[in-house]
């Protein structure tokens, strides 16, 4: 019999700490019984495998990641909200490095589902964007290039990968110097340009 008061919300909670804590590799169904002080065989009435204990921590992830941005890019356009965007990205990553990892799984869309902070999270990408004077294709490939500069460096930094004695916050905000004055001079699209 499942412990009175052991919920999906609860478990998944447990799961984002413990993926904060030690890394999203470590959580395990085990690992979280362990956690609750019940059997393993407990915990699947509320969830079905160590998938979707995983997605649930993504989809977790990536809507306090969104609310975090949504609340610094408010009111701000261009660079300062690009500046706002890439700082609470990159400081909600360093701060929950697990469920960070999580949102860089691969999901399918019925996994998803209607979660808001992936949805969102691409509305305010384009919202922020289009204060650029970006249209489709280009804010595809803007956000993409925001996206996988972002992911890198906070990749790399949580790694330990920059070891020069230059401040990493320090390039971090001349990364981003660059990344406004390459959107403010987004190359033009050319029809058929593939």
């Amino acid at each position: 019999m499942v412990r009175a008061g052991i919920t999906a919300a609860k478990l998944t909670a447990a799961a984002a700490a413990m993926a904060d804590e030690h890394g999203l590799e470590k959580v395990s169904v085990s690992a979280l019984a362990r956690h609750f002080g019940v059997k393993d065989a407990s915990l699947y009435s509320h969830i079905r495998n160590l998938r979707e204990l995983r997605v649930r921590i993504a989809l977790l992830g990536a809507e306090e990641m969104t609310d975090r941005i949504a609340v610094a890019v408010a009111g701000r356009a261009g660079k300062d909200a690009m500046t706002a965007f890439a700082d609470a990205y990159r400081d909600y990553a360093l701060a929950h490095p697990g469920r960070y990892a999580a949102t860089q799984m691969q999901l399918a869309p019925e996994e998803v589902g209607d979660s808001p902070g992936f949805r969102r999270s691409v509305e305010l990408t384009y919202g922020m964007l289009r204060a650029y004077g970006l249209a489709e294709p280009d804010l595809t490939d803007a956000g993409r290039l925001l996206r996988s500069t972002f992911h890198g460096y906070i990749h790399l930094e949580l790694s330990g990968g920059f070891n020069h004695s230059r401040p990493v916050r320090e390039s971090w905000s001349r990364s981003l110097d660059a990344l406004h004055q390459l959107l403010e001079n987004w190359p033009t699209h050319e029809e058929g340009d593939k």
